[in-house]
């Protein structure tokens, strides 16, 4: 089922005249800029959102400064062929993939590359039929509703599965490499999966590697890391770990780090959820009234109890 993400709207780019390059004199302030178009406020919100990532942070405001310089250049009659924008994010679940392309939609749209600051969502079932002749009309639909924006698709190699002959993936792709380069100037495609599995993609679809500028890699959290996220997503709820809760969930941390399946920061938040659930029942199997401060704190026990720590007891 296909999302839809969107950003603030601003002003568009100015569009590439046939001037000759001012030749007066006339300077523009790029830092000016970068501040009146809202963009190093979008960079300043995701360094609060997400915890560590200093690669991808490095080269989300290395692409910001790459376009508005494109955008200078434009605005002083500089002309150069559009830049090619569509982008691979890789790395495990859980890592920010989505949360960045929905900061990226805002800065290509607040830098006026993009009409509309939005992200259409989608995975292989949104694109591709399940018989013939079903394929090509929905995957244009996403295209149709995509275009203006940023088109993001989320474990884009099962486009691809070579296994089955009778698979429409292919019809797919062959539109979408269509539309990425003949209608690249009004959207932008990022494609999101787990890294070695991408490279394959992009090996067995050439098409694809050759229209991507842009390969960001999204690196694992730190046991730390993790540990700061709980704490910003509680915070963020009114809640937080007393002294023992929060030694007995860095050892959570530690042990579920080492178990299949574990996704990064989605972990930590399926735990807290779990967390917060048996808080709940504890203190209404209580007895007496509650206070905010139980009704805020995380104690050892909800922590404790979780089955993660009875796996790894097993022999």
């Amino acid at each position: 089922m296909t999302a839809t993400l969107t950003a603030t709207p601003t002003t568009a780019l100015p569009p590439a005249s046939g001037a000759p390059p001012d030749e007066d004199g006339a300077t523009i302030d790029l830092k000016a800029e970068l501040a009146e178009l809202g963009v190093e406020a979008v960079l300043a919100a995701l360094d609060g959102e997400l915890v560590g990532l200093a690669p991808v942070k490095t080269r989300i405001r290395e692409i910001a400064a790459l376009l508005l310089v494109e955008r200078a250049r434009r605005k002083l009659g500089l002309l150069s062929p559009p830049p090619t924008l569509h982008m691979s994010f890789t790395g495990n679940p859980g890592t920010g993939k989505t949360t960045v392309a929905m900061r990226m939609a805002d800065i290509l749209h607040r830098l006026g590359f993009v009409r509309r600051g939005q992200v259409i969502c989608v995975t292989r079932d949104d694109l591709v039929g399940q018989y013939i002749g079903h394929t090509a009309p929905k995957t244009k639909e996403v295209l149709k509703k995509a275009m203006g924006g940023v088109l993001f698709i989320d474990e884009a190699y099962y486009l691809y599965r070579p296994e089955n002959e009778r698979d429409y993936g292919q019809e797919a792709i062959e539109i979408l490499l269509q539309v990425m380069e003949n209608q690249r100037e009004d959207l932008v495609v990022i494609m999101a999966g787990y890294g070695e599995r991408m490279e394959r993609f992009f090996a067995s679809n050439p098409g694809f590697r050759s229209r991507i500028a842009h390969h960001i890699d999204f690196p694992d959290y730190r046991e730390g890391e993790l540990l700061a996220i709980a704490e910003i997503l509680l915070d963020g709820q009114s809640y937080r770990f007393s002294p023992d809760a929060r030694e007995a969930f860095v050892r959570y941390v530690g042990v579920r780090m080492t178990q299949p399946h574990f996704a990064n920061a989605r972990s930590i938040r399926n735990a807290l959820d779990r967390a917060r659930l048996r808080q709940a029942n504890r203190l209404v199997a209580g007895s007496g009234p509650v206070s905010a401060d139980m009704l805020m704190t995380i104690e050892a026990e909800d922590v404790l109890a979780s089955r993660v720590f009875a796996q790894a007891a097993r022999p």
